[in-house]
């Protein structure tokens, strides 16, 4: 029997707001002493009320956007009862029954649509870290502001559960509503999975594994628990409802606790947030914030960059957003000196971050394009303009102060040649050519670099010996 998996996806974005969700303290606590970023909110001491981050509702708004979905105009908060060691108030402020965010989809390269239920906002809980015989709670990361985006069960692939992922990532982070560092958990992924035989009406028992914060790792957990839940059924056993974790290093689930339903948190309205009601005016102003998205920079570059280039590229919203600079005819060079070259640099994280002039850039793209560089100064030139020592002096100058500008001048060129063709110790590679051994114009091309000191141009060079000895 053949079983068809299908996969649902509930994806936590931690939004990049100075101040957390509830109350007035930092944000961003990484590398922080733990339990330093904290208030008597976030404590849940007797009488502390939260107050609602405005900031957060706007990003709400992008993100919702960015995903082409509508913006609902009237939200609520409800609180969401469980207990957790590191989450003191023993609930979660959440949005249940009325959550900002609607309806929309995630457009894949493929083209396929995956549609999302809704996204709604909420705070996070804290951290535990485990040792042999005790746990320590860091509270710092309790109330940071997320938004949870749940997706419909569309999904029926690994491959399409990772490029999901790797497609809302890209999302959140050109939208600006992220700093999108998976590393440190600012977007975590919750995978629901269930296989089904064919033909069947009813989806099969799903199983939830949490916070995966790689797209390789969502795609192989997804393969995991597809091959496990259907070895389950094709033994004749139930797949059980439940939690599970994942493990990197083993590439395997593990089952943690039972799944709970809506039913077993006792959802309630949330009695100190007043309910959210938005202006359409408001709602459109904030929209209209929205950058170039994904698919924009796909539209416009699509039929100017090869497709690989182009979503390598996508990866890097600021090497992007630098191509969008470039003069339209320099788009191609420059965007393979981006992927070819800056990425496979040691330092390329870092050099992200302070990229050249489109001016500079586009000034060494043209050198390259009229020959007056060769394809490896141009690659010198272009890494020496991420040196803070050299690069305001500009491409142009950087080249002529290092001695790469290629010698074009056609005259200049053949007195070169001439110079090298008279020499003896290239008479024979002479003869060998016009006896019909191609190869050996290399040599004879080599031997006009070394008399030019490297700054012919190796193309005009080779058209003039070719006549010369034709």
């Amino acid at each position: 029997m053949k079983y068809i998996p299908t996969i649902g996806i509930e994806c936590h974005v931690q939004l990049s707001t100075k101040t957390k969700l509830f109350s007035e303290v930092d944000n961003d606590a990484r590398g922080k002493e733990p339990n330093s970023c904290v208030s008597p909110v976030d404590y849940a001491l007797p009488g502390m009320l939260p107050r609602l981050n405005g900031e957060a509702i706007r990003l709400a708004i992008l993100a919702g956007r960015a995903m082409n979905c509508e913006i609902n105009a009237q939200s609520r908060f409800d609180r969401k009862h469980y207990f957790y060691p590191d989450s003191p108030k023993g609930y979660q402020i959440t949005q249940f029954y009325h959550p900002i965010i609607g309806a929309g989809f995630v457009e894949l390269p493929s083209g396929t649509k995956i549609r999302i239920e809704h996204a709604h906002l909420e705070g996070d809980a804290g951290k535990l870290t485990h040792f042999d015989t005790y746990s320590l709670v860091d509270l710092n990361r309790v109330d940071t502001p997320l938004i949870e985006i749940v997706s419909m069960p569309d999904i029926h692939s690994a491959k399409d559960a990772h490029d999901y992922c790797k497609e809302l990532w890209r999302l959140m982070c050109y939208a600006g509503v992220t700093y999108g560092d998976l590393y440190n958990g600012n977007m975590r992924f919750d995978i629901n999975t269930s296989v089904a035989p064919e033909g069947s009406d009813k989806l099969g028992t799903r199983t939830e594994v949490k916070n995966l914060n790689s797209f390789r790792s969502v795609e192989r957990a997804v393969e995991y628990e597809i091959e496990r839940q259907t070895k389950v059924l094709e033994a004749g056993e139930e797949v059980v409802q439940e939690t599970r974790g994942w493990n990197d290093a083993t590439g395997k689930t593990t089952g943690q606790r039972s799944k709970e339903e809506a039913k077993d948190y006792r959802y309630m309205p949330e009695p100190d947030i007043p309910p959210i009601n938005l202006s359409a005016e408001f709602i459109e102003a904030e929209a209209a914030k929205l950058p170039m998205m994904p698919a924009d920079y796909r539209a416009k570059f699509s039929s100017v960059l090869p497709n690989d280039i182009l979503e390598i590229l996508l990866d890097y919203p600021e090497l992007m957003q630098k191509t969008n600079e470039i003069d339209e005819k320099y788009v191609k060079t420059i965007a393979n000196l981006f992927t070819s070259v800056l990425l496979a640099e040691e330092k390329s994280a870092e050099y992200l971050n302070d990229l050249p002039s489109a001016k500079d850039l586009n000034e060494l793209a043209e050198m390259n394009t009229q020959k007056e560089l060769s394809s490896t100064a141009t690659k010198e030139v272009f890494l020496r303009l991420f040196d803070p020592q050299m690069k305001e002096r500009g491409a142009k100058t950087i080249a002529k102060e290092l001695g790469l500008i290629q010698e074009n001048d056609l005259g200049a060129l053949e007195a070169i040649v001439d110079t090298v063709l008279a020499k003896p110790e290239t008479k024979k590679a002479q003869d060998d050519f016009r006896a019909g051994e191609e190869k050996v114009i290399g040599f004879l091309v080599g031997q006009v670099m070394k008399e030019s000191r490297g700054k012919a141009n190796p193309s005009a060079v080779q058209e003039i010996l070719r006549k010369r000895l034709s």
